[in-house]
């Protein structure tokens, strides 16, 4: 297993959520959105100039900016 940031997945590519960063408002807003620890998360595509990344949680598409995505750590398999 290896450890990523959620934006620096590949398209397909999946993990669980293994820890939530930020601060304040923003890690509450993205744990909200049902990204919590031991969440399993994929993701389905990059928008074309890179930012938003459109990903698949518990069986709804969520988009995140790049810079959201950051704050969230996977564990993913090789």
């Amino acid at each position: 297993m290896v450890e990523k940031r959620l934006r620096d997945l590949d398209a397909g590519e999946k993990g669980e959520v293994i820890r939530v960063g930020g601060g304040g408002a923003l890690r509450r807003r993205i744990m909200d959105m049902g990204i919590v620890r031991g969440a399993k998360i994929e993701l389905v595509r990059n928008a074309p100039l890179g930012d938003p990344v459109e990903f698949l949680l518990k069986g709804y598409n969520l988009t995140l900016r790049r810079e959201e995505a950051e704050n969230v750590w996977l564990e993913v398999e090789e």
